[in-house]
């Protein structure tokens, strides 16, 4: 959508609209700009939730787990947690049989790995589109 565009929608100039996005910019509330690309279009068949429990709970292994899974292109979603698991990986494959691969060789080898449990999404009934701006 460009700068006019937006303008319109929100009431502005588009040379207000313009220092406005600036202002966001600078103030860290837009912290940059994505696309968002089709997995299917890229070859991923399947998308799977992976529930990580390490095997100790020292700093410098939660570090050396997350400097790995950071580094891994085929994680793309590492969070730690709070509750059963203390990493919730989200990752994408082309079929199941490539997910057992990364399963096997990549994931089961990251520092400190006890346990996985992998969760295949069936649907994707909602996906993130980004936070929702509150009133006021």
């Amino acid at each position: 959508m460009s700068v006019a565009e937006i303008g319109e929608r929100v009431g502005l100039s588009t040379s207000a609209c313009h220092r406005r996005i600036r202002q966001l910019e600078d103030e860290g509330v837009i912290e940059g700009y994505s696309a968002n690309l089709s997995k299917v279009a890229l070859g991923y068949a399947i998308e799977v939730f992976v529930e990580v429990t390490l095997s100790g709970q020292s700093e410098a292994l939660l570090d050396q787990f997350e400097k790995e899974a950071a580094d891994c292109h085929d994680i793309i979603e590492c969070h730690l947690m709070a509750g059963d698991a203390d990493y919730l990986l989200r990752v994408a494959a082309e079929s199941p049989e490539a997910y057992e691969h990364l399963h096997r060789k990549v994931l089961a080898s990251l520092p400190g790995v006890a346990r996985l449990k992998s969760n295949f999404v069936l649907k994707s009934v909602k996906s993130y589109s980004g936070y929702p701006i509150k009133a006021g």
